[in-house]
């Protein structure tokens, strides 16, 4: 009835108004019950999932479906999206420089296709800011259960060659904040950001960033790479390759996407128009293509975090059954409203049953194998 509600009261309403400002205002009012107990447990009773335990990276996920990068930059809303029921959520993507993003309009909602069009360009505060968020965060104790990823990416004023050192100084900053990072080079909306998908640059990067990693006392973190879905399988071979040597802890698949689907609809063809990354059900079909490339090709032993159009139990069983362990959702947090968590891990509780399989891992990968 609720989920009922949203879509078909609540967001004519919220579809009304500028994608970016309802995006802040929703945030804000996440922000408040995050902050409130009484609100955090109000929302958990209403959106409580089935546990369905993962363990990846030595740690304890309590269902494969997390928060994707870009929607709470700021980490303001942590213990709100444990209380929807979310097994892990990551924030940012945070550059070392704070900077505007992208100016606006910078967000466009295809909505006959479900699917959004985003342009942001990494606007965020800057890593110092982001550190004294998440420490006020743990200090009151607001952090949530779930673990807690962070997503680095280049601030657009440095140079590309300098590109391993801004990383560097992002992590350094927040190492002993989160519990895995992830490495953004393949969001579209940076100018030339796609290019650090170079086999040269990222091993700059990442010796970087384990060197960091490994010094001093520190536990080191799990530092995952972000890919775009546009790389060819080619590129994507390129970078299974240095895997191992960069100690690369796994992949998070897949970005946006610059291509558009065909539309002979007016409204859609002027939102496909626009610059940026295509997020939502258009992508789908591509990301589950590289999730299945990269789990061959690895013979899955390295980790895969699926993202890009998962709406339902279905997608994100042909996501998790073609090599995903974890998963990640956006827009369809926006076209389905909260529920649409609850819902996905309920349905992946039926599907496990139907398939006679005890857990997502006995899942992991179980139509490539066939």
């Amino acid at each position: 009835m609720l989920a009922w509600c949203y879509k078909h009261l609540a967001r004519p309403v919220l579809f009304a108004f500028d994608p970016e400002f309802v995006h802040n205002m929703t945030l804000k009012g996440l922000e408040w019950v995050s902050a409130s107990a009484p609100l955090s447990g109000m929302m958990r009773s209403v959106c409580k999932s089935p546990e369905l335990p993962v363990t990846l990276f030595g740690q304890k996920f309590p269902n494969p479906i997390g928060l994707a990068a870009g929607m709470d930059k700021a980490g303001i809303a942590l213990r709100a999206w444990e209380s929807m029921g979310l097994g892990f959520s990551e924030v940012g993507a945070v550059t070392w420089y704070g900077q505007p993003g992208n100016p606006p309009p910078r967000v466009f909602r295809a909505i006959a296709d479900e699917g959004i069009v985003n342009r942001m360009g990494f606007n965020n505060e800057g890593a110092r800011k982001l550190s004294e968020v998440l420490t006020r965060c743990k200090e009151k104790g607001r952090w949530p259960g779930h673990p807690v990823g962070i997503n680095l990416g280049k601030s657009k004023k440095t140079a590309l060659e300098d590109a391993p050192q801004d990383y560097a100084s992002s992590f350094r900053e927040l190492k002993d904040l989160a519990d895995f990072f992830v490495v953004n080079v393949s969001s579209p909306n940076t100018p030339n950001l796609r290019k650090l998908q170079d086999k040269d640059a990222l091993k700059a990067i990442f010796s970087q960033l384990q060197g960091v990693n490994h010094k001093g006392h520190g536990k080191a973190k799990p530092i995952l790479l972000k890919v775009a879905p546009d790389l060819t399988f080619e590129a994507l071979e390129d970078i299974v390759e240095l895997i191992p040597k960069l100690e690369i802890a796994g992949i998070v698949a897949t970005n946006t996407t610059i291509t558009r689907p065909k539309s002979d609809q007016p409204k859609l063809a002027k939102v496909y128009a626009e610059s940026g990354g295509l997020s939502g059900k258009p992508l789908r079909a591509r990301s589950t293509e590289v999730i299945k490339f990269l789990y061959q090709r690895t013979e899955g032993k390295i980790p895969i975090i699926g993202s890009g159009g998962v709406f339902s139990a279905e997608d994100a069983w042909e996501k998790i059954t073609h090599g995903a362990s974890l998963l990640q959702i956006f827009t369809s947090l926006v076209y389905e409203g909260p529920l649409v968590v609850r819902k996905i891990n309920l349905g992946l509780q039926n599907l496990l049953k139907a398939n006679g399989l005890a857990c997502i891992e006995d899942a992991v990968g179980s139509a490539v194998k066939k």
